[in-house]
């Protein structure tokens, strides 16, 4: 019955044990390190919360925690930024979204969403915009400043096919005709006679040829109009239109890198109108569009996030100290004897072994005759007897990390600064050679100097780019071994072990740096002679002290590259730069003959009349719509949609009413970000709320929100929780509440959708829209 008893006992414990919230904290903390292993971000975040709300009281959780959420915002912020880069914007807002939930702290995806919700606005701005709406204005009312000098337009982009000999002016007249051009001259420009020869050519292609035969150079003044002026330097520079633009540099850390850039664009294009604004990393530029167009290029190859290292450093202090004490230390000095007769007070006699010795004063025979044994006293000297053993074992392990920018230092101190005084010595002044009165000490001036003492690494990393590490590396390890007393001053006496060498290592191989191994092993014999060496009996005649002492320092350094320069091959990618006289930079397209070839026109005289001139084909340079033909059939009502229920609605000024969004057919629905666009002179968005489809059984989703009432734009994002199935059929999805602010008729529509199912694929919905009439 004991037994049985005791067996219940220990199986309660153990439930109660695996019942409790230390081990449910534990459970979900290893589920929370193989998520973080496999890089699973948003799984480490939902169990590392668990596992700290098991256990709230747990610091090394809750770091866990932080880090997880700050891996998992950071990797939603670079799926953001690719998609926004790629021109999906409302990808990019999930992401963007998905980052503020896992990590509140961060203020980069609150940046980054702005941005791309005044790019989505500007897009939908654009794509309103009617074609024959005025051009932009500028703060004050007054038209926008021209970004760029005036672009060709020409009325016909058809291929030139031209031969002909005649004047330069003639020839040129011809070519602007043909492409419904106005040309006009320089007064420079000197008649001469040249023969062009052109065949399937771009009128680009044809001005530039007749202006190499007749040292010439042309430029647009406006979209129709071009001049053509003498090829000279002071011409180009009289007639070459300048741009100022400010570029932005993203990656640069410190002054000097912006100013190798500034100098190096100096030097390559020949540019006398440039400056740096270090506060602002930024370089501000007035040159031809086309060298902006050069610097452009060289400034996007090498603004680049510079290389970073993460060097783990392992240190292993070890030193051991075993001394051992035994024996009989014999006396170290004579026996004495002193004989002090009464008679007389002032002789005196020592003996030492046999030897006697007698006192200056010296007694007489008489007196020894009269000595009784209070007249003589014996000394006789000590003996200690030893019987101690001592072990002592220290170990010291630090393995601390250090991140660092390629090519610039990083220290790392760990331990104490310990004072050590400095100053100026001199001998004391005064009579005699002691302390006394009138008497300077010898320390006049004093000065403190603070000495790291302890682990001190400088290290400056180098990454190549076939992923070797190159580092320059000075490893210190030092301690405080005792005191001297250097001037009256207690002086710390620093025992170092130190090491400075440059080394090349790959990207996770491991270098032992100073490895230090020291063994010291004292013996100390103390005795009487020849019975000191006496096998056994020694120990009654000698004393033996043994002292042995190990230590040993190792230093392990592994380098990891957390971050490689991204190289692409747009950066590797040369650009022609035209003469060394005049830099220009040219699209592919301007150097390829023509794709659409009509029928030649042949050109015997200049006076041929504009009406004559073959019209370019729609194919040839502008972009045509789809044919009404071409367009997709309208969805079948099988497919899956979103949409507004009641379609329609009819409120009063100030009156509130909430429209449900509902889903249809839909399969593995995750996410659901959306943008509505209404008139906010007639009503506005005041909340969204949420309707239970994507919950699936109660299940907590996150709902983001973004309404801007001044543009009548709303952004919601409904999405359910990570590591979670999507969700099948119909239902509800949002609750839309809408107040009604001024009579008339709204339309509210969903302008854009980005729907995706548990694997983040895209899920094509047909979308609706609402009326909203408000009437008194």
């Amino acid at each position: 019955m004991r037994r049985l008893s005791s067996v219940v006992i220990w199986i309660f414990i153990g439930l109660a044990l695996a019942g409790c919230p230390g081990n449910k904290g534990k459970q979900a903390y290893k589920a929370g390190q193989r998520a973080l292993d496999l890089q699973d971000y948003d799984a480490a975040v939902e169990y590392y919360g668990k596992a700290l709300a098991a256990d709230p009281q747990n610091a090394f959780y809750r770091i866990k925690l932080s880090q997880a959420r700050f891996e998992a915002g950071q990797t939603h912020i670079r799926a953001g930024m690719k998609l926004r880069e790629k021109g999906d914007l409302q990808g990019a807002i999930s992401e963007f979204q998905r980052s503020q939930i896992l990590d509140p702290s961060n203020s980069v995806p609150d940046q980054e969403l702005k941005k791309t919700l005044d790019l989505l606005a500007e897009r939908n701005r654009a794509s309103e915009q009617p074609a024959e709406e005025a051009p932009a204005s500028a703060e004050g009312g007054l038209p926008a400043l021209a970004s760029a000098p005036p672009e060709l337009k020409p009325l016909s982009r058809a291929p030139i096919n031209l031969k002909m000999s005649n004047d330069t002016k003639v020839v040129f007249d011809t070519i602007g005709k043909l492409a419904g051009l106005t040309v006009i001259y320089d007064p420079d420009l000197q008649p001469r006679k040249i023969t062009t020869d052109l065949n399937n050519v771009t009128l680009e292609q044809a001005l530039d040829i007749a202006c190499l035969e007749s040292k010439a150079f042309w430029k647009p003044v406006t979209e129709n109009i071009i001049l053509i002026a003498p090829d000279t330097t002071q011409k180009r520079k009289d007639y070459d239109e300048q741009v100022v633009r400010t570029f932005y540099l993203g990656n640069v850390a410190i002054a000097q890198d912006l100013t190798e850039i500034t100098t190096g664009l100096r030097q390559l294009l020949d540019l006398r109108r440039i400056q740096q604004v270090n506060a602002q990393n930024a370089i501000i530029v007035r040159d031809t569009p086309d060298k902006l167009a050069l610097i452009e290029k060289i400034i996007k190859d090498i603004d680049r996030a510079k290389p970073e290292v993460l060097i783990q450093v392992q240190i292993l202090q070890a030193s051991t100290d075993n001394m051992r004490n035994l024996g009989i230390v014999p006396p170290q000095t004579g026996f004495s004897a002193t004989i002090t007769p009464s008679s007389s007070s002032s002789s005196s006699s020592s003996t030492s072994s046999t030897t006697t010795t007698t006192s200056s004063g010296g007694i007489t025979l008489q007196q020894l005759r009269t000595l009784n044994q209070s007249d003589v006293t014996f000394t006789i000297p000590s003996a200690t007897a030893n019987f101690l053993m001592t072990a002592s074992s220290t170990k010291i392990i630090q393995s601390p990390e250090i991140r660092a920018l390629d090519g610039q230092q990083a220290k790392l101190n760990i331990g104490q600064r310990v004072p050590v005084a400095t100053g100026s010595f001199q001998a004391g002044v005064g009579v005699g050679t002691t302390a006394g009165a009138g008497f300077v000490n010898p320390l006049v001036n004093t000065q403190f100097q603070y000495i790291d003492v302890g682990v001190n690494i400088d290290v400056t990393p180098h990454v190549h780019p076939n992923r070797d590490v190159s580092m320059k590396l000075q490893v210190e390890v030092s301690s405080v071994a005792n005191y001297v007393t250097i001037g009256g001053i207690q002086q710390p006496v620093i025992a170092q072990n130190k090491s400075q060498e440059e080394i090349r290592l790959k990207e996770g191989e491991v270098s032992i740096l100073a490895g230090l191994i020291q063994r010291i092993d004292t013996k100390t014999l103390n005795g009487w002679p020849w019975l000191a060496n006496v096998p056994v009996m020694r120990y009654l005649f000698s004393g033996d002290n043994t002292d042995l002492q190990d230590s040993e320092v190792l230093i392990v350094l592994t380098p990891h590259i957390v971050r490689m320069p991204e190289w692409t091959k747009a950066n590797l990618r040369a650009l022609a730069s035209g003469p060394d006289a005049n830099p220009q930079v040219r699209r592919e397209l301007d150097l390829k003959a023509p794709s659409a070839n009509p029928t030649p026109t042949s050109m015997s005289t200049p006076n041929t009349n504009r009406g004559s001139v073959p019209m370019a084909t729609p194919a040839s340079g502008t972009v045509v719509p789809a044919a009404a033909g071409n367009v997709a059939p309208p969805p079948q009502v099988s497919e899956p949609r979103l949409r507004f229920d009641p379609s329609t609605m009819n409120l009063s000024p100030g009156q509130t009413a909430t429209l449900s969004v509902a889903i249809d057919n839909v399969t593995d629905l995750f996410s659901v970000p959306m943008l509505l666009q209404y008139n906010p002179a007639v009503i506005s968005i005041e909340e969204v709320r949420h309707g239970g489809f994507l919950s699936d059984g109660g299940q907590d989703i996150a709902i983001v929100q973004r309404v801007d009432k001044e543009h009548g734009q709303a952004i919601i994002s409904a999405t359910r929780q990570p590591n979670t199935p999507g969700v099948n059929g119909s239902g509800t999805l949002l609750g839309v509440v809408v107040k009604a602010l001024a009579t008339g008729t709204s339309t509210l529509s969903i302008v854009q959708v980005n729907a995706k199912d548990s694997q983040l694929k895209p899920i094509p919905l047909v979308t609706g829209e609402a009326i909203l009439h408000v009437q008194q």
